[in-house]
């Protein structure tokens, strides 16, 4: 199966596991990497800036209307929602939080489970709470595939736990894994 897509749900502890699965994706990497990352609201680019010079696959934050493209990895702007349009595209709210949280993870990867089906891929990393294990489970239903980081190896195992618990996720890997697994896909699907 083709996947066109990669969702990321992280929250506390969030830099270092990030760093180590996308620094192992090559500026070829022809998916688009979406992620969505709990923060400081006062936080706009610091993020980006540092991963930015760490990877090879090219690193930004979402724009509002910017038409979602392979090659690049998104992140949520800090203090706004990141919605998944049907023409895949960005759109930014500024509704009230999920979970606590702005971005929400649940309703990123709600949306984006309606509009890549089968063809997107969900995965949830390092974090305090349970954003994330609604999302995953609707990536699930609409036939995506759901990958859960290793609580075990995760820094803070709450949200990896959560979506686990929920019966959202189909693999449990380890960062390392993870980053394999990604690269697997790329020579798969893409070769």
């Amino acid at each position: 199966m083709q996947y066109e897509a990669v969702v990321v749900g992280v929250s506390a502890g969030g830099f270092a596991v990030l760093s180590r699965i996308l620094e192992g994706l090559p500026d070829s990497f022809p998916m688009p990497v979406i992620v969505i990352q709990h923060r400081s609201k006062d936080e706009r680019t610091l993020l980006e800036e540092l991963l930015r010079g760490k990877c090879a696959i090219r690193v930004k934050q979402a724009d509002e209307k910017e038409r979602i493209q392979g090659g690049v990895v998104y992140f949520a702007p800090a203090d706004y929602h990141l919605l998944i349009e049907s023409d895949r595209s960005f759109s930014l709210t500024c509704d009230e939080p999920v979970n606590f949280s702005r971005p929400s993870i649940d309703l990123s990867f709600e949306t984006a489970a309606e509009v890549y089906g089968n063809k997107l891929v969900g995965i949830i990393l390092t974090g305090s709470n349970g954003d994330g294990a609604a999302g995953m489970q609707a990536i699930r239903q609409r036939g995506g595939l759901t990958i859960a980081q290793d609580p075990e190896t995760a820094v803070f195992p709450g949200m990896p736990r959560a979506a686990i618990e929920a019966g959202a996720v189909q693999h449990i890997f380890t960062l390392e894994e993870i980053k394999y697994f990604l690269i697997t896909l790329m020579n798969t699907d893409h070769a």
